[in-house]
C-alpha cells in the first residue's frame, strides 16, 4: 500500500482548547492548517469532563477576548442561549462560563470548518523527522493505517508533548520530582433540586463529605465535594473524584485510573442520592469517557514562568493573555487541594509568549499545559480560556514566522502581541483590564 502523504503550512498536534485556538489563529492568518486529534472530539479536558466550566476567562471581571470571547459570545447569543457567565461558588475563582457541552463542541467544530482547517480525528502523531534543526514531517496513524504529514510549522498542543520531546526539546515531568497533579473523572447529576442542594451555602459540602468518609461511603480523598450548578436547570456538575499518583503519559495507568474513577463516581452518586438533601430523585449522567489529565511534561522554553513573577502581577512586553487564576493545585504527591489566590483582588498578570518558544527547534511552538512554568505558576496558568489564548498566539505566530521566513526564535514577540490585540485579545499591548462586571457587557 502506498504511504499516504499530506501537506500543511501549519500542523497542530492535539485538539484540546489550546489546539483549537492554535488552528484558528494560524488559519485565519492565511495558513493552510491541519489539526490532528487522538480522540473523536475536540476540546481535550473539556471533552473528557463534559460540563467543566471555563474558569479564568474574566480577570477583574472583564473577558480576555480573542477566540475565547468569540466562542462565548456565540454561545450566549444562541436562541435559547447555550452559555452564561456566572460568579464561581469556589473561592478565588471569580467569574466563569457555564455552557451546554454539545453546543460548545458543535460551535468549535463549525469555527474550524469555517476557517478552512482540515481536522483529522482518531489520529496519532508518531516520530518527527528532523533536518537541520527543523521538523520536516511527522509520521502519523489513523484507522486506515500510517501516513506522513509534511509541515512548514508545527504547534504541539498535545498536552503530553510527545512530539516536542522526540524532537529534542528538554522537559521536566510534573513538579520536577515526578509528582503530577491528580487526574479527575467527572459526571453530572440530573433531576437535582437546586434550592435544597445548595441551601447551606457551603461550596465544598464539607459536613456531608466528612460523614461519607467516616462511614466508608466515599473515598477518603473526597474531604471536599466539588458540586456546582450545571448550565441546565436542576443539573449538578460533580468534579469531586480526583485520583493521585497517576502517570498521565502511561496509557495503561490512565486506563486503570479511569476504571478506578468510575468506581468512585458511582459510589459518590449513590451517596448523594442517599445522604444529601435535594438529590433524592436525581441520577447520574454524562460520566466522562476517561480521566482528565492536568499535568505531565512541561517543556523547556527560552523563558520560564515563575510564581514570584505572577504574584507581582508581572505584565511583560510579550504578554499574550491576562490571567488571575488562583494556584489551583490538585493533590501532587501527598499534598491537598488548594485554591490560593496568587494576585490581589482586581489584579492580574500576563503569560509571556517566550514561554512557548523552544530554544532550538526552528519551526516548533507549543501551547496549553506544555507551557514552561514552575509548579506553582503552572497551577495558575493552566485554565482553559488561557490555553485557548496561548494556542491563538502560537497559531498567529506560526503563520507570521512562515510569512517572514524566519525561525520562531527570531520572530519579534511585539508583532505577535500587536496582532493579537487587533484580534480582540484584551489586557495586552497597552490595554488594561479595569474592574468590571460581566453583566454590564456582552459575554
Amino acid at each position: 500500500m502506498m504511504m499516504r502523504r499530506f501537506e500543511a503550512d501549519v500542523l497542530v498536534i492535539g485538539g484540546g482548547t489550546a489546539g483549537f485556538g492554535a488552528a484558528l489563529g494560524a488559519a485565519r492568518a492565511g495558513a493552510r492548517v491541519r489539526l490532528i486529534e487522538g480522540t473523536s472530539k475536540i476540546g481535550g479536558v473539556m471533552a473528557f469532563c463534559p460540563g467543566m466550566p471555563w474558569g479564568g476567562g474574566y480577570p477583574t471581571g472583564r473577558s480576555i477576548g480573542g477566540v475565547f470571547g468569540e466562542l462565548t459570545d456565540a454561545l450566549c447569543a444562541m436562541d435559547p442561549p447555550m452559555a452564561e457567565v456566572r460568579p464561581s461558588t469556589l473561592e478565588n475563582f471569580g467569574y466563569e462560563v457555564i455552557y451546554d457541552h454539545e453546543a460548545a463542541v458543535f460551535a468549535m467544530f463549525q469555527m474550524l470548518e469555517d476557517a478552512g482547517v482540515e481536522v483529522h480525528l482518531n489520529t496519532f502523531a508518531g516520530a518527527p523527522v528532523m533536518e537541520a534543526g527543523r521538523i520536516t514531517r511527522i509520521a502519523c496513524t489513523d484507522r486506515s493505517g500510517p501516513m506522513v504529514i509534511e509541515a512548514g510549522m508545527v504547534i504541539d498542543c498535545s498536552g503530553d508533548g510527545d512530539t516536542s520531546a522526540r524532537a529534542g526539546v528538554p522537559y521536566v515531568v510534573g513538579d520536577g520530582r515526578g509528582n503530577m497533579m491528580g487526574v479527575t473523572l467527572s459526571f453530572s447529576m440530573v433531576g437535582a433540586d437546586w434550592a435544597r442542594v445548595f441551601a447551606k451555602g457551603d461550596p465544598y459540602f464539607e459536613e456531608e463529605a466528612a460523614f461519607g468518609v467516616a462511614q466508608g461511603l466515599i473515598h477518603p480523598d473526597l474531604a471536599k465535594l466539588y458540586l456546582m450548578k450545571g448550565f441546565h436547570a436542576d443539573t449538578v456538575f460533580c468534579n469531586s473524584v480526583h485520583i493521585r499518583g497517576v502517570d498521565g503519559t502511561d496509557p495503561q495507568a490512565v486506563a486503570k485510573a479511569t476504571q478506578e474513577g468510575r468506581r468512585r463516581c458511582h459510589q459518590l452518586a449513590r451517596f448523594l442520592v442517599a445522604h444529601v438533601p435535594g438529590f433524592e430523585n436525581a441520577r447520574m449522567n454524562e460520566l466522562g469517557p476517561t480521566v482528565g489529565v492536568r499535568e505531565t511534561r512541561k517543556l523547556e522554553a527560552i523563558h520560564r514562568i515563575l510564581a514570584s513573577d505572577l504574584r507581582a502581577g508581572a505584565k511583560p512586553a510579550d504578554g499574550i493573555v491576562a490571567c488571575d487564576n488562583p494556584i489551583d493545585d490538585v493533590m501532587r504527591g501527598n499534598e491537598d487541594m488548594t485554591h490560593d489566590a496568587i494576585v490581589a483582588k482586581g489584579e492580574y498578570y500576563t503569560i509571556p509568549f517566550r514561554a512557548m518558544v523552544p530554544a532550538q527547534v526552528a519551526n516548533l511552538l507549543f501551547a496549553g499545559r506544555l507551557v514552561c512554568a514552575d509548579p506553582a505558576a503552572f497551577a495558575s496558568v493552566r485554565g482553559m480560556p488561557q490555553c485557548m489564548a496561548m494556542g491563538q498566539a502560537a497559531g498567529t505566530a506560526a503563520a507570521m514566522a512562515l510569512a517572514e521566513g524566519v525561525a520562531v526564535q527570531a520572530l519579534d514577540p511585539g508583532k505577535v502581541v500587536t496582532a493579537l490585540a487587533a484580534q480582540g485579545m484584551r489586557g495586552i499591548g497597552g490595554d488594561t483590564l479595569l474592574r468590571h462586571t460581566p453583566a454590564l457587557e456582552a459575554a
